[in-house]
This record gives structure tokens, sequence and C-alpha cells, in this order.
């Protein structure tokens, strides 16, 4: 993975602050905004660390079938808040949900 400066964590996270309130957004849609794309993954770092950087709506990222971050169980409740609709427990509807940037 390549070494995470500044400039590409606030990319990442200026994107992700662009999806509005009820919609989702993958992992792999970031990354092809700013032009990464094959590096999802590096999204999905990003997003873990956030919280150093400030409050982005990150709960409102989800992988490429819906699914819902592994362990992070308020992510559920404040898509729910959002009215995202889900498919199942674990994951969001992203035919009716997807942001189309």
């Amino acid at each position: 993975m390549s070494k995470l400066d500044e400039r590409l964590i606030y990319e990442i996270l200026s994107v992700v602050d662009e999806i509005p309130m009820g919609k989702v957004a993958t992992y792999g849609q970031i990354a092809r905004l700013i032009g990464r794309e094959k590096n999802a993954r590096l999204v999905g770092k990003v997003l873990s660390l956030s919280q150093y950087y400030g409050e982005y709506p990150c709960h409102r990222v989800v992988n490429h079938q819906g699914r819902l971050a592994p362990g992070w169980m308020e992510q559920r409740e404040l898509l729910l808040e959002e009215g995202v609709l889900f498919k199942d427990d674990s994951h969001v509807d992203l035919k009716k949900c997807e942001w189309e940037e």
C-alpha cells in the first residue's frame, strides 16, 4: 500500500463528505472518483483513521455488495436513522440507496 499522505487523505474524506444523507457510496466508487480505481482498500484504510481528521459521514460507505463494515455496530443504526433501506441485517439496498455522484 502506498504511503498515506495528507493530500490523499483529505481528497478521500472530501468525497465522503459529499455523500448525501440517506445515500451510500462504495469504497470502489470513492476510489474511482479520486482517480485511483484500483485502491478501494486504501479508501477503507483512510476511513478507519478518519476520526483523527475531523467529522465525516463514513457510515455512508459500504462495500461493493452493500455490506456494512465488520465490527462497526453503530453503522446500521446511523444509516437507518437517515432512511437507508436494507436487504437484510448487514447489507444496504444499493439499487435504491446508492449515491449517483
